[in-house]
C-alpha cells in the first residue's frame, strides 16, 4: 500500500431497540443513522456508506437521500453507497442522484455498484430474477459509458437504447468514484478489472485470507487488459467498545438475532455462540477493543493489500447508543493505531 489506507463505516440503517427494549420506527432509525454520520465526520473518519434494501429490518431504501441530508450536515467525510442494487434501477437515474449528492457534498460523493445479495427489489420494481445476471451486466455497461460525461450512445436488451444522450446534472469535479462491489465471483472481479473500476470485497464471514485469490485475479486482469492498478477495499461487520468482553456482550444477541432472521429465510441453521466468537477471534467479525479491532483490520489490510477498510458497524437491532459509542471509538482510536501500525 503505497498511500495511507482509508478507513470508513457502512451501515444499512439496520432497525434498532429504543431503551423500551422495542424496535424504533424506521423514520426514527434514519434520523439516528443520520446522527451516527455527523459523528462519524467529526471524529475524522473516511467514509460513509448506507446500504439499500427494501424490506422491514432495515429502514434504508434511498440511500443517495439519506447521504443528502449527511452531505448538508457534514465538511469533510465521504459519501457513498454500500452498495447500490443497478440490476434493479436505472443507470442514468443513480448517476443523476449520485452527481446531484456530489453537488450538495461539494465532491465528497461516491457509489458501490454491485448485484446485492437480497433480492426483494426484483420484484418490487418488475424486473425478471431470471435475468439477474443480464440486468447486472447490461446496466454496469451503461454506468461505465456515462462516467467521461460525454454523449452517450448505447444499445442493450434490457432497456431502450441512447443516441447521443447527455446527462445531467454534471459533475463539477469528475469522475465519480464508482466501486465495483464482489462478494465472491471471479466473473465479478473480472468486470470490475474491465472497467478498470476499484474493487470492493463484501466478505462477511471466514478468515479474510480466502480473499486473496480475488485479489490476485483482480492484478491479473488489470494488466492483462492494459488498465492502470486501482484501489481495492473490503467491507466487514464489527463493533468496537472499551473491552474486549463487552464488545462481544454488546453485539452477541443483536448479531444473532439478525442472523437467524435472514437465515430462516436462506436456510441457514441457527448461529450458535461459539460459531460466533470463532468469526470473532479468526473470521471476518471485528468486535472488540479499539486495540483488538485495530489489529485486526492491519492483518486483513496487509494480507489483501487494502487501500481502503470499511467496517459495517450497525448489526441488527443493536440500540443508537451502542452505535454511536462504537462510532467515536472507531474514530479517535482504532483508526489512529491502525495508521501508526501501518506507518
Amino acid at each position: 500500500m503505497a498511500h495511507p489506507i482509508e478507513l470508513g463505516l457502512d451501515t444499512f440503517g439496520d432497525v434498532t431497540i429504543g431503551p423500551d427494549g422495542k424496535l424504533l420506527p424506521q423514520a426514527q432509525v434514519i434520523r439516528n443513522l443520520i446522527e451516527q454520520a455527523v459523528l462519524a465526520d467529526g471524529q475524522g473518519i473516511d467514509f460513509i456508506g448506507v446500504g439499500e434494501h427494501h424490506r422491514a429490518d432495515f429502514a434504508v431504501s434511498a440511500p443517495e437521500v439519506v447521504l443528502a441530508a449527511i452531505a448538508a450536515r457534514t465538511s469533510r467525510i465521504r459519501l457513498g453507497s454500500a452498495v447500490t442494487v443497478l440490476s434493479s434501477d436505472d443507470p442514468i437515474r443513480v448517476f443523476q442522484r449520485f452527481s446531484t449528492v456530489d453537488a450538495i457534498s461539494n465532491g465528497r460523493a461516491e457509489v458501490i455498484l454491485g448485484r446485492g445479495s437480497f433480492t426483494e427489489s426484483f420484484p418490487l420494481f418488475g424486473f425478471d430474477l431470471s435475468q439477474y445476471e443480464t440486468l447486472f451486466e447490461e446496466k454496469l455497461n451503461l454506468f461505465a459509458a456515462l462516467l467521461p460525461q460525454e454523449p452517450v450512445n448505447w444499445e442493450g436488451s434490457t432497456r431502450p437504447a441512447l443516441s447521443n444522450q447527455r446527462v445531467f446534472p454534471p459533475l463539477e469535479n469528475p469522475p465519480l468514484k464508482t466501486w465495483v462491489g464482489v462478494g465472491g465471483s471471479p466473473k465479478s472481479v473480472i468486470r470490475a478489472a474491465h472497467y478498470g473500476l476499484p474493487l470492493m470485497l463484501a466478505i462477511i464471514g471466514g478468515e479474510p485470507h480466502r480473499f486473496r485469490p480475488f485479489v490476485d485475479l483482480y492484478h491479473q486482469a488489470l494488466q492483462k487488459l492494459g488498465q492502470p492498478e486501482r484501489p481495492i477495499g473490503a467491507h466487514s461487520p464489527g463493533h468496537v467498545a472499551d473491552t474486549d468482553e463487552q464488545a462481544r456482550e454488546d453485539l452477541w444477541p443483536h448479531y444473532k438475532r439478525m442472523h437467524d432472521q435472514i437465515g430462516a429465510e436462506r436456510g441457514w441453521p441457527p448461529m450458535q455462540r461459539a460459531g460466533f466468537d470463532r468469526e470473532a477471534d479468526q473470521g471476518s467479525l471485528y468486535v472488540g477493543s479499539p486495540e483488538t479491532v485495530a489489529r485486526k483490520i492491519v492483518g486483513t489490510a496487509r494480507t489483501l493489500g487494502l487501500s481502503r477498510f470499511d467496517l459495517k458497524y450497525s448489526s441488527g437491532p443493536l440500540p443508537h447508543e451502542k452505535l454511536m459509542r462504537s462510532v467515536e471509538l472507531y474514530g479517535s482510536k482504532v483508526i489512529p493505531i491502525v495508521r501508526e501500525m501501518l506507518g
